[in-house]
């Protein structure tokens, strides 16, 4: 006699081929887009068409398991379809310590949950969000509050605008 195991949960992929990123998502649902810092959780929410991206919200960042666990009910909340996380591969294109930390990161993720997690090469999106800040003479506080969920928002941005292109 044979014990059955507890079934495992769908895990979900991450994927580096929007295309096939697209294929996976559910029809007229929102993306997330996340700006993964050492610090915090920078989120940004898409419209239901997929065509604008928003600000949306900062987790501070503690354990990966509180972490995930506020982003997986955020994204219940908004029932989304997947999400886009910013991949901080360096300028020449290598692959560095940070970007090594989101892939896991995503890895992880994807323990936890069915939805695809596509990522996107995020190289100078925390400083166009910087220009941006400054140039609409935002405060030093008031920038440092909204970088990162702007950082997200410009991820996710341009992640919109690639899969409207395809």
């Amino acid at each position: 006699m044979t014990q059955d195991a507890a079934p495992t949960p769908p895990s979900g992929q991450t994927l580096d081929d929007i295309v096939a990123f697209v294929a996976m998502l559910a029809p007229s649902r929102r993306l997330i887009g996340i700006d993964a810092g050492t610090k915090t959780l920078g989120l940004a929410l898409s419209d239901l068409a997929r065509f604008i991206a928003s600000p949306l919200e900062t987790i501070q960042r503690t354990k990966f398991t509180a972490d995930a666990t506020r982003l997986l009910q955020i994204a219940a909340e908004h029932d989304i379809a997947g999400f886009v996380l910013g991949w901080p591969v360096n300028l020449d294109g290598t692959i560095g310590p940070r970007a090594q930390a989101t892939r896991a990161f995503a890895r992880n993720l994807n323990k936890l949950t069915p939805l695809p997690i596509f990522l996107w090469d995020e190289r100078l999106s925390t400083a166009e969000a910087e220009r941006m800040l400054i140039a609409a003479d935002a405060s030093r506080k008031r920038r440092a509050d909204v970088i990162d969920k702007l950082a997200a928002t410009i991820i996710l941005q341009g992640a919109l605008n690639r899969i409207r292109n395809l």
